[in-house]
């Protein structure tokens, strides 16, 4: 294939790469801006041009062909090239400028890091920062994203990982609810309380306690389950029970006295629990917009 023709199939590759990694045509259009036809006649392009099919497409989703997962793994490596030399060029510079992509988990983003933002936002005005905030799980490269933030002892292997702190998972109640059902002293007697949990899973009623080499689980029960940080804490500081919240949503109600925490010599394993952490795709030649990014936050963590 001549230097021409390579040219000009550039654009359909990198198409055809991000329709992998969205997953779909309709989700590749929004990243590359086009429409679905659009990208689907891209994808045929480069079919074309390679005599072999890359896809088998259904109406509800996309498979790679053995061909297709081959012609992938070179595509993405020279798209990839391409953002190294993109970077390369940007770091060059002294330009702090553009848009940056950050994903954080919901309550972590409202409670802690949505004041930190608003301070980098002032201090780099030529950032555009968009930020996705959601406790699903997200990748930087299937979800179009140059940062994610995670609270887990379990960080994504194919990313760096840069902790910033430690995040332990905390059950608290009201003196009141305490005063009216009791101070449990072991794990086993949560089962007579209220107890409010997230519901995400069928498993997230079964609360798993570590205290030393002991380790307890308890299935729990309560009247209200739910799912979102606030409402949850709305609900215990109304005496509705026992909850279960990352320290930083509720260490300083703790410390004024408004909330007692429970059980606090149990360590309680869960999602949410483990490090903060910010990840991100290793790279040689890292963005200015993402460097000075990565140091501001460590640097506040870091006070």
């Amino acid at each position: 294939m001549d230097i021409n023709k390579l040219v000009t199939l550039l654009p359909d590759m990198a198409a055809f790469v991000t329709v992998v990694e969205s997953e779909s045509f309709s989700k590749a259009a929004q990243v590359l801006d086009m429409t679905p036809s659009g990208v689907s006649r891209q994808v045929s392009r480069l079919e074309n041009a390679l005599e072999v099919k890359l896809l088998e497409r259904t109406t509800r989703k996309q498979t790679l062909t053995v061909a297709g997962q081959e012609t992938y793994n070179y595509c993405k490596n020279i798209v990839d090239t391409a953002k190294e030399v993109i970077h390369a060029s940007d770091r060059n510079t002294n330009k702090v400028e553009g848009y940056l992509r950050i994903a954080t988990p919901k309550a972590f983003g409202r409670q802690v890091l949505q004041p930190i933002l608003l301070e980098f936002i002032k201090t780099y005005p030529n950032i555009k920062l968009k930020v996705k905030v959601t406790d699903q799980p997200c990748d930087p490269i299937h979800d179009n994203l140059d940062l994610i933030f995670k609270l887990t002892n379990k960080p994504q292997e194919n990313l760096v990982a840069k902790k910033l702190d430690d995040v332990d998972l905390i059950l608290c109640a009201t003196p009141e609810y305490l005063k009216q059902k009791g101070i449990p002293c072991h794990p086993m007697e949560l089962s007579e309380h209220d107890c409010l949990y997230l519901g995400e899973t069928i498993h997230d009623n079964e609360w798993q306690f570590l205290c030393g080499s002991n380790v307890f689980k308890v299935t729990v029960e309560g009247r209200f389950i739910v799912n979102h940080t606030e409402m949850r804490l709305d609900a215990v500081m109304h005496n509705l029970g026992i909850g279960v919240f990352p320290n930083f949503v509720v260490e300083e109600r703790i410390k004024n006295r408004e909330l007692i925490e429970v059980l606090p010599d149990w360590k309680l394993q869960g999602n949410y629990h483990g490090d903060i952490i910010m990840q991100f795709l290793r790279s040689n030649h890292m963005p200015n917009r993402l460097r000075v990014f990565i140091d501001f936050i460590t640097q506040h963590f870091k006070k």
